[in-house]
This record gives structure tokens, sequence and C-alpha cells, in this order.
């Protein structure tokens, strides 16, 4: 066999580092998949994420984003992370809470007054913490929370006081807590995917929903449920994840720029419902048809909000210690 000469071994080092080299710089289209429509916000700050991405990483990353459940619901695109099937998503918290019962606590009925008290939570320390329990138990990378603004009420029959939620089939989002809240209201509460809404309320099906000021405008909803209450009786906040898996296959360098891009578009879309939320209130205000009545606070609700504190403190201390940050926003 033939010895290698010193500047033949020196070209094959070259070689392969310049393969490795490649092999480290390959370019990667990141799937998102997304529950929301084009129009709303979450999507087109993924949109944006996409430009952050291709800039953060030379042109390397870019983004295809599949909206409206084109991938299935979020307990389908949920297990298409887990395996690697899919590269991210972005899901409500509503979703993360069968798996992770301490996020259960961001849906705490009327922990905070308003959407900055919403936004304050959502970037808090127990928050984050909540954050790092994710990979464990869902096989997900979960770097931020943001959300899609306040829940309120809106009914196909107007609501003169908390008896006549008694018996109405609402629409909700599926969790265990948010179904908690209704059924301590006497409600029948109805999980339904987000796109099946406007025509179950269109034919009867169910007789009312709680909602986001975002959705509402963007689906019409209130052409078949003309009485909304402007409760804000909690946040709706959404959990950007990656796979496991994937991000198991990303250099860290990689893995920071990721990092960096999302939190980018979190903070960006926190900062939009916040800015934005008194003047969809007000578009909705001049929508002929529809019947709004304002500040409806927990008193409304009578005891529902202690019952709904003593059934989860149970199961998360987090709803204690949100509670008390809460208490001094």
């Amino acid at each position: 066999m033939k010895h290698l000469t010193s500047t033949a071994i020196a070209v094959v080092l070259a070689t392969v580092g310049l393969a490795g080299g490649a092999q480290a710089q390959a370019q990667r289209e990141f799937r998102i998949g997304m529950i929301t429509p084009p129009a709303h916000v979450w999507n087109q700050e993924a949109a944006a994420l996409g430009e952050t991405l291709s800039e953060l990483s030379d042109g390397r990353f870019s983004i295809a984003v599949f909206p409206s459940g084109q991938l299935g619901n979020e307990s389908t695109m949920l297990q298409q992370l887990q395996t690697g099937a899919l590269d991210m998503a972005w899901l409500t918290t509503a979703e993360v809470t069968t798996r992770v019962p301490d996020i259960a606590a961001l849906h705490a009925p009327f922990l905070v007054e308003d959407i900055e008290g919403a936004a304050a939570i959502l970037r808090s320390e127990p928050a984050q913490e909540m954050l790092e329990k994710l990979p464990a138990a869902t096989g997900t990378v979960g770097p931020c929370f943001a959300m899609t603004g306040m829940r309120q009420l809106l009914t196909r029959q107007p609501i003169e006081d908390v008896g006549d939620l008694a018996g109405k089939r609402f629409r909700i989002t599926p969790a265990p807590a948010i179904r908690t809240f209704f059924e301590l209201l006497d409600a029948a509460p109805a999980p339904m995917p987000l796109t099946q809404v406007y025509d179950a309320l269109a034919n009867g099906q169910i007789d009312a929903i709680d909602m986001d000021f975002e959705s509402i405008i963007n689906f019409r909803y209130y052409e078949h449920a003309p009485f909304m209450m402007v409760t804000n009786h909690h946040m709706f906040g959404m959990v950007a994840l990656v796979s496991g898996r994937v991000w198991a296959g990303l250099p860290p360098e990689d893995q920071a720029i990721v990092r960096e891009a999302v939190q980018t578009h979190c903070d960006r879309i926190i900062d939009r419902f916040v800015a934005e939320e008194d003047d969809k209130l007000a578009r909705l205000e001049d929508v002929d048809g529809l019947t709004i009545v304002k500040d409806v606070g927990p008193e409304f609700f009578g005891d529902v909000v202690a019952r709904w504190d003593a059934m989860w403190a149970e199961q998360t201390p987090y709803v204690a210690r949100l509670r008390e940050l809460a208490a001094g926003l």
C-alpha cells in the first residue's frame, strides 16, 4: 500500500473540512403549522419570521407557513412535532395544558384586568419556568409565549345575568381549565375546531363562544352571534414550539439563531395585540347590529372565580403564584 504524502494528506483534510463546512451551512426550510388564517396576526408574524431567520442565517434558513389547520388540529400538529414530521408550530396554550398542567394557570379567570397585564404575565419569570417543562412533557422546545388578546363572550341571545348562561352550549378551545370555568357557570362546553365555529353559530349548533377581538373580526362571528360582553375573563396565550428532534439536530449556533428569531416575533405579537386592542374594540363598536355591553367584571360571575381557583390550586402551585404576581401589577 502506498503511503500518502504530507501534501496529499493536507488535501484530504481540507476536502473533509470543506464538506463538513458545507453541511453546517446547508439550506433549511422550516415547516410551521398554524390553526389561524393568513390574515391573522400570528400568520403575519410567521411570514416575517422567515425574513428574520434568513437575515440571521445569511440566507440559509427560510419558513413555509401552513395556515388554517392545513396540517390538522393542534393535537395532530403536536404529535407531528414529537415525531419530527413538523419542524415548528404556534399553538394555543390551551393545547399544551393537558401535558403541562402548570400552564393551565395562564387560563385562570380574571387573572388580569387588561391586555397590558396579560403581556406582563406572559413575559414573567413563572411563565418562563413553565416553558422549561415542555421538552420532557411534550418532546418540544418552547422558546417563548405570545398571545391573541383577551377573551370576550359572544352570544346568539342577550344575556341579562349570569343565570342566563346556564344551559348555553358554548364553543370552547379544548382545555380542562377552560372547560372548568364554563361548567361552573352550568353552561355546556363544546370543544370545536376554529374553522367550524362560524357555521355552528349559523345553524344553531352552538349558542355562544368565548373569543378574542382579532378572531371575532377576522371570522365575522357577530353575524350570527350579535351580542357581545366585554369581559376580559381570561387571557389567551400562544406558545411557539420547535420539534425536539429537529432542535437536537441543529448545532448550537443554529439553535441560537432560531431562538432569537422566534423570540423576536413572539415579542412583536404581544406588542401588536397590546397596541391594537382598543382599536379592535372600536371597530366592533361600528358594526351594525352588534350589541356590546362593556366592563362586565368578575362580580357578574358570582363565586365562580373563587371556586375555579380552589379546584385548580390543587393541581398546580402556579395559580397562587400568578395571582400574587398579577396583584402587584
